[in-house]
């Protein structure tokens, strides 16, 4: 059985979450959400992740995963708030730890703020499998761009977060610590090793020069032939050239300091003071 997949676009952080239904039941999981965040008040909202569960009461589903395909950077995830009103289990890659010790000392988080993971309920491997009602998940280890990045494939459908773009934009950047060019290379090889046919959902679109509508939908075999920076053959080392040389002119996600802290705890924010209120840290020279 393949997925239907529905798409919310977030035009702010240019991110899409998905959800991914059973068709023949009403078991779901949703890939990847947002949470609004105005940085500079310092607010949050829940329009996005609202849009997402009107959709989900209406149709009748019932939520089974809460998916994250990496610890993003330039968006705050609305897992918590998800579970909250939908149920369901937050899953993602077993390397959130490695990105919880790097990002731990990053903003002094001291002995309180667990590196174990267990802050979600679920932390996938290579091979993994899980089920959305009938519809059978494999779990892809597709690191380069962090450590813990994930594709997870289901059916005939697969959600690379950031590992891949539209073919006319490219892949992800590989700049952040614990990225690598190389690594990123091999693993999209994974991801290109699949069928052909197989549809590609992408965690992000900028609309690539020349492109007037966003797009997030895509063939491996379109990938393989046609994007910009890893298709048609590219060699491993005209890639990591090309990646390496392209990150070095990028600056920093508009978002990362709070997407950072917030993402590796599961989308919980930091624990409040002695009055109840909850401060995001600003490291200077850090990053």
């Amino acid at each position: 059985m393949n997925p239907i997949v529905k798409a919310f676009f977030d035009e702010a952080t240019n991110t899409v979450s998905y959800v991914v239904r059973d068709p023949n039941g009403s078991a779901c999981a949703i890939v990847d959400s947002v949470l609004d965040f105005d940085h500079a008040a310092g607010r949050t909202d829940t329009q996005s992740a609202d849009e997402i569960i009107a959709w989900i009461k209406e149709e009748g589903l019932k939520t089974e995963w809460i998916l994250e395909s990496h610890v993003h950077a330039d968006h705050l995830s609305a897992a918590p708030y998800l579970q909250e009103r939908l149920g369901g289990k937050i899953g993602i890659g077993e390397n959130i730890t490695i990105v919880q010790d790097t990002f731990g000392k990053v903003f002094n988080e001291g002995t309180e703020f667990q590196r174990d993971g267990s802050q979600f309920d679920q932390l996938f491997k290579e091979g993994d499998t899980f089920m959305i009602g009938q519809l059978r998940g494999e779990v892809l280890h597709t690191p380069g761009h962090t450590p813990a990045c994930l594709t997870y494939v289901v059916g005939n459908a697969a959600f690379v977060g950031d590992t891949l773009f539209m073919p006319d934009f490219g892949t992800a950047r590989c700049d952040f610590p614990g990225g690598s060019s190389t690594t990123l290379y091999q693993s999209i090889q994974k991801i290109l090793a699949l069928p052909d046919d197989t549809r590609i959902f992408v965690g992000h679109d900028y609309k690539a020069p020349g492109r007037d509508e966003y797009a997030w939908e895509t063939t491996v075999g379109e990938q393989k032939a046609l994007n910009i920076h890893i298709g048609a053959g590219k060699s491993i080392e005209d890639f990591t050239s090309m990646r390496d040389a392209r990150d070095a002119t990028l600056g920093m996600p508009r978002l990362i300091l709070p997407s950072l802290q917030v993402n590796m705890r599961a989308g919980q924010m930091p624990e409040p003071d002695e009055q109840g209120d909850v401060f995001l840290k600003i490291p200077v020279n850090k990053i």
